[in-house]
């Protein structure tokens, strides 16, 4: 009978998977659903833990951000460095010395020329670097300081702040250091707004001016920029906004007065005393 072809087929028929409602068979005889149920228990236990039949640790997971390892969490507070005697800093190194890059010995002063360092020592409590640069010659420095204390000091229809606004933007145009620190602060000084001294010294465009005081700064530029394209319908300009003929003859004389000073500054290097950069700010 087992022998039988037909019986043996029959059989493997039987044997062959099988679903029904949704149970799977995988023989002839259908497997009690209490044991099925606790057959599929025992299967759907967790696997034991390898590292606990080995004894070994389990591997630490840290997270990962940015491409790096997390850095560990400290389990307490790192003892404070032994702390070390405070570093005396470096002395600075002086920006006025020397005042120029020339090796002029300074002449015989005059009897004038002395009472007037005398004067700006008091007055000012220091004696300006440019006099200093010129007192290697006493008629150049006499001629300098006459020249300025007449365009600058003198009586004029222009004001004294306007004379400085003049002179930065002037030096601006030329980036002349020297000039710019020292009548920056000058500015600073007679408008009593620190804000606008450092504009006219970046750029006098940016700055709140009235319409007088921007006709007037944009005739000294091109005078300095291009002086050659200078005509009549610039003159003008000065005139509708209440500048006389002599003004305009003062505006001019200033601008030309600081291209010259701005030039001979940067050609000797001529270093401005310190104390300017810190005046009215």
């Amino acid at each position: 009978m087992l022998r039988d072809p037909s019986y043996r087929a029959a059989t493997e028929r039987c044997n062959l998977v099988r679903w029904d409602s949704g149970i799977k068979h995988t023989g002839a005889r259908e497997m009690p659903k209490a044991k099925l149920m606790k057959t599929v228990g025992k299967a759907a236990k967790p696997a034991k833990d390898p590292a606990k039949n080995t004894g070994k640790p389990k591997p630490v997971l840290h997270a990962i951000k940015g491409g790096k390892a997390a850095p560990k969490a400290v389990k307490s507070a790192a003892k404070p460095a032994p702390s070390k005697p405070p570093v005396a800093p470096a002395p600075a190194v002086a920006d006025d010395v020397p005042v120029i890059a020339l090796n002029l010995a300074q002449g015989k002063l005059s009897p004038a020329m002395l009472a007037y360092f005398k004067k700006c020592q008091d007055k000012l409590g220091f004696v300006p670097n440019v006099l200093v640069a010129y007192a290697f010659d006493t008629t150049k420095l006499e001629t300098f300081v006459a020249l300025y204390n007449d365009l600058m000091l003198g009586e004029s229809g222009l004001s004294k702040l306007e004379r400085e606004m003049i002179a930065v933007a002037v030096s601006s145009q030329n980036r002349c250091y020297y000039c710019l620190t020292a009548h920056g602060a000058a500015v600073r000084q007679y408008s009593g707004n620190p804000m606008l001294g450092e504009q006219i010294v970046m750029n006098y465009r940016v700055a709140r001016l009235s319409k007088r005081q921007r006709a007037m700064l944009d005739f000294a530029v091109k005078l300095t920029a291009s002086p050659w394209s200078v005509e009549e319908a610039d003159r003008e300009r000065l005139r509708r906004v209440a500048f006389t003929d002599r003004d305009i003859w003062d505006i001019s004389s200033i601008a030309g007065f600081f291209n010259m000073s701005n030039r001979i500054a940067s050609a000797t290097d001529m270093r401005p005393n310190q104390i300017y950069h810190g005046q009215a700010r």
